[in-house]
C-alpha cells in the first residue's frame, strides 16, 4: 500500500503521512455513498441545506487551528489568516439561491389538461479532486453545491494539503451527516484514475494542471460520466490611457503575487499603455520590493515559500530564460535573504522588455513571477492577451465601463474584470476557455453542472 506524504516547504521535512485507500475501504466508501444518496436526496433543499450550513459552522470553529496548519502544508503566511472569509462567502450564497436554481421550469405556453415541467435531479455520486494552492475555497465551490443538490460527494484532496481533507470530514461528522454521503479518502493518482475508468462515480470536479486535465478525460473516456475540468492560466491584465495608475499598481501588485502566485487567476502577464509604462513600471517594481520573503508562521512575513521545491525551480528555470533572451530585471533578488537556490524560497521578480517567445508570457508559471510590456493601443493589447492557450480571466484598468465592456467583449476567457483582479465573485459563473478547461461552478449555472434535467409530460383524462 502506498503512502502520501506532504513535505513542508517551510523547511522541506516531512510534515504528514497518511497512508493510501486500500481496494476494500474504496469499495465499501463507494458502495456507502451511493446507499445514502437515495436517502439524502428525498430530504428537500431546506433539509440539506441546513446540514451544510451546520458544515460551515464547524468548519469557521477551526480557523485558528487551520491557518498555522495551512502555512506548514504550502506556505501561505498566516498573516493573511486563512481562506474562511470567502469559503463563508460562497456556502452561504449557493444556500441562498438554491431553492431558486433549483425549482422546477415550467413551459410559459399553458396547455390545459395537462401539467408539464422540467425538475432538475441529482447526478449521484460527486467526486472531487481538490488542488492544494486554495485546498478549502476550491473543494467547497463543488462540494456545497453538490451536497445541497442532493449528490452524495468523494472528496479526494490533493498530497501537499491532505490534511485539509481531514478538516472537510471533520467539519461534515460534526454537522451529523447522514453516514456515506460525504467521505474523504487519501487516494494515489492510479486509484484515481482507477475509479474513473471503471466509472463508479457520475460526475468528477478537477482542478489541476493541464497535464492533469487530460489524464481525467483519459482515464474517464467512455463512461459517459460529466467533467468539469479547471486547468492552466496565463491570466492577463491590460493598463489603458485612461486608467487610474495608482490603484492598478496597489491591486496588481497584489494580484500577481498573493500567496507566491500561486492563484488560480492570478495575474501572469501585463500589458501598459505607452503613456503611463514608465511611471506603472517604476511603481510596480517599487512596492514589489517591499515583500518580506521568510517563514509563512512568522507574523511578519508577507511572501512566503511556494508549495513545494519543484515549483520554484520551474519559476527559475522561466526567468533564467528570460533574461538569457534580453529580459531585464527589476527586483534586486539578494535583498531577499531568504531566497535561495535548493529551497522552495524565491523573491519575487518582475521582469521588462519582454515577448510572446518567452516561457515567462506564454506558460503559466503560478509563482512570483511577472512580465510586464507597453502597449500602443486596445487594439494591441487584445491581440497579445488572446495570444494565450489559456483562457480564466482577464482584467482592465480604465475608467471607461463601455470600453471594459466592448473590449472585454473580444478577450478570450471566462471572466472579464474591470479595476480589479484575482476574485471569484459566487454570483457570476467561474469557467475557462481553450486549455483552461470546461464547465462551470458556482452562481445558478453551477447547479445546473450538478444536476441533470428530467421533464415531466403529465396529461389528465
Amino acid at each position: 500500500m502506498s503512502d502520501i506524504v506532504c513535505i513542508s516547504p517551510i523547511d522541506g521535512k516531512e510534515l504528514v503521512r497518511r497512508p493510501a485507500a486500500s481496494a476494500a475501504e474504496i469499495e465499501a466508501a463507494l458502495a456507502a455513498a451511493r446507499k445514502a444518496q437515495k436517502e439524502w436526496r428525498r430530504l428537500s433543499i431546506e433539509e440539506r441545506s441546513a446540514y451544510v450550513l451546520k458544515f460551515l459552522d464547524a468548519m469557521l470553529a477551526m480557523n485558528q487551528e487551520v491557518v498555522p496548519e495551512l502555512a506548514q502544508q504550502m506556505g501561505r503566511p498566516v498573516r493573511y489568516g486563512g481562506e474562511f472569509r470567502g469559503f463563508e462567502e460562497r456556502v452561504r450564497y449557493m444556500v441562498r439561491i438554491a431553492k431558486d436554481s433549483l425549482a422546477p421550469t415550467i413551459p410559459d405556453d399553458d396547455r390545459p389538461g395537462f401539467k408539464r415541467m422540467i425538475k432538475r435531479e441529482p447526478l449521484g455520486l460527486v467526486f472531487v479532486v481538490a488542488p492544494w494552492n486554495y485546498p478549502f475555497m476550491t473543494a467547497v465551490n463543488t462540494i456545497a453545491p453538490a451536497l445541497i443538490a442532493g449528490n452524495a460527494v468523494i472528496l479526494k484532496h490533493a498530497g501537499q494539503t491532505i490534511l485539509v481533507g481531514e478538516r472537510f470530514q471533520k467539519a461534515m461528522d460534526a454537522a451529523g451527516l447522514p453516514k456515506g454521503v460525504f467521505q474523504n479518502l487519501v487516494l494515489t493518482h492510479e486509484q484515481t484514475s482507477d475509479i474513473l475508468a471503471k466509472g463508479l462515480v457520475d460526475h468528477t470536479n478537477f482542478t489541476g494542471s493541464v497535464a492533469g486535465g487530460r489524464a481525467i478525460e483519459k482515464a474517464a473516456a467512455g463512461t459517459f460520466m460529466t467533467l468539469a475540468l479547471e486547468l492552466g492560466g496565463k491570466d492577463p491584465a491590460y493598463v489603458r490611457a485612461d486608467a487610474n495608475v495608482e490603484h492598478a499598481i496597489e491591486n496588481l501588485v497584489d494580484g500577481a503575487f498573493y500567496n507566491s502566485g500561486q492563484c488560480c487567476c492570478g495575474i501572469e502577464r501585463i500589458y501598459v499603455h505607452e503613456s503611463h509604462y514608465d511611471r506603472f513600471v517604476d511603481g510596480f517594481a517599487n512596492l514589489t520590493s517591499q515583500y518580506v520573503l521568510g517563514n509563512p508562521l512568522d507574523e511578519a512575513t508577507t511572501l512566503g515559500p511556494m508549495a513545494n521545491l519543484r515549483f520554484a525551480d520551474w519559476v527559475r528555470k522561466q526567468t533564467a530564460e528570460a533574461l538569457a533572451k534580453g529580459a531585464k530585471a527589476h527586483i534586486d533578488t539578494a535583498k531577499f535573504a531568504a531566497d535561495a537556490a535548493g529551497t522552495a524560497y524565491l523573491a519575487p521578480q518582475v521582469l521588462t522588455n519582454v515577448d510572446h517567445s518567452m516561457s515567462v508570457m506564454m506558460e503559466e508559471s503560478f509563482g512570483p513571477v511577472v512580465g510586464i510590456m507597453k502597449v500602443k493601443s486596445d487594439e494591441e493589447a487584445v491581440a497579445l492577451m488572446n495570444d494565450s492557450p489559456y483562457g480564466l480571466t482577464a482584467a482592465i484598468w480604465t475608467q471607461d465601463l463601455d470600453a471594459a465592456e466592448r473590449i472585454g467583449a473580444e478577450i478570450e476567457t471566462g471572466t472579464i474584470f474591470m479595476n480589479r483582479c484575482d476574485y471569484l465573485d459566487p454570483g457570476l459563473t467561474w469557467t475557462g476557455v481553450k486549455d483552461t478547461g470546461r464547465g462551470t461552478g458556482l452562481s445558478r449555472l453551477g447547479y445546473d453542472s450538478l444536476t441533470q434535467p428530467k421533464s415531466y409530460h403529465l396529461r389528465t383524462i
